[in-house]
């Protein structure tokens, strides 16, 4: 699983003019990538991993703040470049594998006591954030210790 994780201080999501989504910050939105081989164990180890950092005002996690988060599918970031200028998308994972590992991150983050909105997978949504720093960090359950 592949995470970017951004510190905002707003964040929304639509779906065909209508709002799915919405926190207000501080906050996390997180665009969240799931690739063939991942798992709920994974899932949760990045949801505490994300739910602990220390990326708000004053060195404070979002479980320090009870901030909400805005999660996201978004397999895009498993896109392959390395060749021609199309993007190629064999190392994300499919919906009947990436949904259900999708839901288990939020369930996951609901479970460490987590304020989560999310978008609707699979679909096209137009998502709007003001990102406060800016900071942007790129979370991969690959770099995470055992």
């Amino acid at each position: 699983m592949k995470a970017v994780v951004q510190v905002v201080s707003r964040a929304s999501v639509e779906v065909q003019g209508s709002v799915v989504g919405k926190i207000e910050g501080p906050g996390l939105v997180v665009l969240l990538g799931v690739t063939h081989g991942d798992t709920p164990a994974l899932a949760a180890k990045l949801a505490a991993k994300i739910w602990r950092l220390r990326m708000l005002a004053g060195e404070k996690s979002c479980e320090d703040l009870a901030a909400p988060l805005l999660v996201i599918s978004q397999f895009t970031l498993y896109g392959d470049v390395r060749k021609g200028r199309r993007p190629g998308w064999t190392n994300a994972a499919p919906g009947a594998v990436s949904e259900p590992l999708y839901e288990e991150f939020m369930a996951q983050l609901r479970a460490l006591g987590a304020h989560v909105e999310s978008g609707v997978f699979g679909a096209l949504m137009d998502v709007s954030l003001v990102n406060s720093g800016p900071y942007t960090l790129i979370v991969d359950t690959d770099d995470l210790p055992g």
